[in-house]
């Protein structure tokens, strides 16, 4: 399992958390082998996709160099140290649960609970979140992140819900660290017809259009 130094790293160099929720857990093999190819390195497997624990627990005794394996929609800290012993080498939480966050800081393992709110994004961070997901970003938009940076710019943020490859990259111009993907990038027709080299080439265009970000910067 990754230390959380070595998750947060993957995270903020990536910047790309792919948001795995299925109806049936089958085909997350393969999934995440067309993730990987196409630079996708970070995994979330949300615990709403049927036998998503043993998913996980698949996917990380498998998982390349470079790539780790997480899971979502964690409500509680029983929930949080049963995927941690499954082999997840993150938490992902749609909620402030001050519970799931003290389980993961016990167990030395990287979290970002939800938040919506700058009270509650603040709060997140003062139990020990690494990243503070912004859940559902669809509302809020990237200017929001732009307006947190001014009063919270050491918090690091990751939006999720509404993320597509079209805006992506204007989340992480506007100030957050990452993005978390869903539907946007796992396409259901896509997978319908398990298409592997297309859901790559989505996550290669992703990859490349957050990346393109700190090339800006760089430029600047």
């Amino acid at each position: 399992m990754a230390t959380r130094a070595e998750v947060l790293d993957i995270v903020l160099t990536s910047r790309v958390i792919a948001v795995l929720r299925l109806r049936d857990a089958a085909s997350l093999p393969d999934i995440a082998a067309a993730l990987g190819r196409g630079g996708v390195k970070a995994l979330e497997v949300t615990l709403t996709t049927p036998g998503a624990l043993d998913a996980i627990r698949a996917l990380a005794a498998a998982k390349a160099p470079g790539t780790i394996v997480g899971a979502g929609t964690v409500l509680d800290a029983d929930a949080a140290f049963e995927a941690v012993e499954a082999g997840a080498d993150f938490i992902v939480s749609p909620v402030l649960s001050p519970a799931v966050v003290r389980a993961c800081r016990e167990a030395e393992v990287f979290v970002a609970p939800g938040a919506f709110s700058p009270t509650e994004i603040l709060s997140a961070w003062h139990l020990g979140a690494d990243v503070v997901k912004v859940f559902p970003a669809t509302s809020l938009g990237p200017a929001f992140f732009k307006d947190m940076r001014g009063p919270l710019p050491a918090i690091r943020l990751m939006p999720t819900g509404g993320v597509s490859l079209e805006n992506a990259a204007e989340f992480i111009r506007q100030g957050a660290c990452c993005v978390g993907v869903g539907t946007a990038l796992l396409d259901p027709a896509i997978l319908a017809r398990r298409d592997w080299e297309a859901l790559t080439v989505l996550a290669r265009r992703l990859a490349d259009a957050v990346a393109a970000v700190r090339s800006e910067k760089t430029a600047i």
